[in-house]
C-alpha cells in the first residue's frame, strides 16, 4: 500500500518537475528518461541478482510494442504539462481506467458485478460532462488514455515481471533515444549539460 501511495505522489508531482528542465523540448525529455530508466532498472536487476532470459518470441514482440506505445504516452503527457495543458493530461489518466475495464471485459473476458457496472457507468457519465466542460476534443488526453490502455493490455498479454518487462522496454527505445541526444548535441541544440539543465 505504501508503495502505491507513494508513486501515485511521486506521479503527481511530474507536472511541477517536467517545466523545471526546459528548454529542454518533450523529445529530449523523453530520450533522457528512456536512457536514465534502463540505467536505473539495470541497477534494480544488478541488486536482485535477476536477468531478462527465457522470453519468449511472443512476449518479446508484445514487449515491444509496449515500449513504443508507452514511449509515445510519456512523450504525450511531457509535451501536454511543458505546454500547458497539464488539465488535459489529467483527463486522459481519469479516462484510462474506463478504457482499461473495456479491455478487461472485451479482451479477457472478465466479468464486473452489477456495482462495478454503476461505477464504470458513472466515470463515463464524468468523462462526458468534463469533457463537454473542456469545450474541444481532448486529443491529449484521449492519446494518454489508450496509449497507456493499450500498455497495461500488452504487459498483461505478456506476462513478464516488471523490473523485467521494463528492462526490456527501456533497451528497445534506448538506441533511437540516444541517436537523438547524439544528433542534438551535434547540432548545439541539447539543453541537457547546457542551460543550467
Amino acid at each position: 500500500m505504501a508503495f502505491g501511495v507513494g508513486a501515485y505522489a511521486l506521479w503527481g508531482l511530474f507536472p511541477l518537475y517536467w517545466p523545471l528542465l526546459k528548454p529542454a523540448g518533450a523529445v529530449e525529455i523523453l530520450a533522457h528518461r528512456i536512457m536514465w530508466s534502463l540505467v536505473a532498472v539495470a541497477v534494480v536487476l544488478a541488486a536482485r541478482r535477476t536477468w531478462v532470459r527465457g522470453l519468449t518470441a511472443r512476449q518479446m514482440w508484445l514487449l515491444v510494442a509496449a515500449s513504443v506505445v508507452i514511449s509515445v504516452n510519456w512523450g504525450t503527457y511531457i509535451y501536454a504539462v511543458n505546454s500547458g495543458r497539464t488539465i488535459e493530461s489529467a483527463l486522459g489518466y481519469f479516462i484510462n481506467p474506463l478504457i482499461s475495464v473495456v479491455f478487461g471485459v472485451v479482451v479477457f473476458r472478465e466479468r464486473l458485478r452489477p456495482g462495478q457496472w454503476a461505477a464504470v457507468g458513472l466515470g463515463a457519465v464524468a468523462v462526458v460532462v468534463l469533457t463537454v466542460d473542456y469545450g474541444r476534443p481532448p486529443w491529449i488526453a484521449l492519446v494518454l488514455a489508450l496509449a497507456f490502455g493499450v500498455y497495461g493490455l500488452l504487459k498483461k498479454s505478456a506476462a513478464v515481471p516488471s523490473a523485467e518487462s521494463l528492462a526490456v522496454e527501456t533497451a528497445v527505445m534506448f538506441l533511437p533515444a540516444l541517436v537523438f541526444v547524439v544528433a542534438l548535441e551535434g547540432r548545439g541544440e541539447a539543453a541537457f549539460g547546457h542551460h543550467g539543465v
